[in-house]
């Protein structure tokens, strides 16, 4: 479905990309992994159009993407949510999700149906509907800015460190949206900081490290690596301290199982 190859990018004429190759299939959920400075944020950034690579091919469903306009990319069913809060805090919650059927704001029939099914599948849209978006929980915040762009019904959903800052109920309820978009068959590529959850959610695993991909692989693979428990996980392979934690909070089912439609 998605497809990089050799591709470099970077800021200021520096390159933090230095010939990254990937492959997402359709209906997987990959978890790119890796230090700081690894270049996974900068992944998303290319494939979502707001950064130019340099190098190297992007492709969706064998289409080149790379360079192309954010717009563009949002046309072809790519949406991004970003790591950082993007909620206009003093609009409401349904306000925001909205804004994310801007591309289909002409047609007020499919806009009002896509409202309704993200409603079903994120209830706290509905709940606090008419909530200003600045009083909600860092957890609830996440779930509205994926709920804002599930109104494209996107078939590849770039997710970036949804669970940053969050408690542990945030972490359970980002957990469960990512579980129910596999299951839904949307496509998501996800990039995360806590080791232990992303690699619980996903069918695939990625280990970036110097702007480069080092280890790639289903997600048990990657986790019970050993070099990766011990790089990244702080324990070694058959450690109950970290195996059993690196499921997700409320995980039903084998995360490491494709997910069904």
């Amino acid at each position: 479905m998605l497809q990089l190859k050799a591709v470099v990018a970077g800021y200021g004429g520096g390159s933090v990309l230095r010939g990254v190759d990937l492959e997402c299939a359709e209906r997987t959920i990959t978890c790119l992994v890796g230090p700081n400075g690894a270049g996974k944020s900068t992944v998303l950034r290319v494939i979502s159009g707001l950064l130019v690579p340099t190098e190297g091919e992007i492709r969706m469903d064998g289409e080149p993407i790379g360079g192309r306009a954010p717009d563009e990319i949002l046309r072809r069913g790519i949406a991004q949510v970003p790591q950082s809060h993007a909620l206009f805090p003093a609009m409401s919650v349904q306000e925001n999700v909205l804004m994310g059927g801007y591309l289909i704001r002409r047609d007020k029939k499919l806009l009002r149906e896509r409202l309704d099914q993200v409603k079903q599948r994120l209830p706290i849209v509905a709940e606090r509907a008419r909530d200003h978006a600045g009083n909600l929980s860092g957890g609830q915040r996440r779930m509205v800015e994926i709920a804002r762009c599930l109104m494209l019904d996107p078939r590849l959903v770039l997710l970036d460190e949804p669970s940053l800052g969050l408690d542990p109920r945030g972490l359970a309820g980002v957990a469960e949206v990512v579980q129910d978009l596999g299951r839904a068959g949307t496509t998501v590529l996800l990039v995360e900081q806590n080791v232990r959850l992303g690699l619980g959610l996903a069918t695939h695993g990625v280990v970036m490290e110097g702007g480069k991909v080092r280890l790639t692989g289903t997600a048990a693979a990657v986790r019970d690596n050993p070099e990766i428990a011990s790089l990244y996980l702080g324990g070694k392979v058959g450690d109950p301290s970290w195996t059993s934690e690196s499921r997700p909070p409320s995980s039903t089912g084998d995360p490491g199982s494709p997910p069904t439609a």
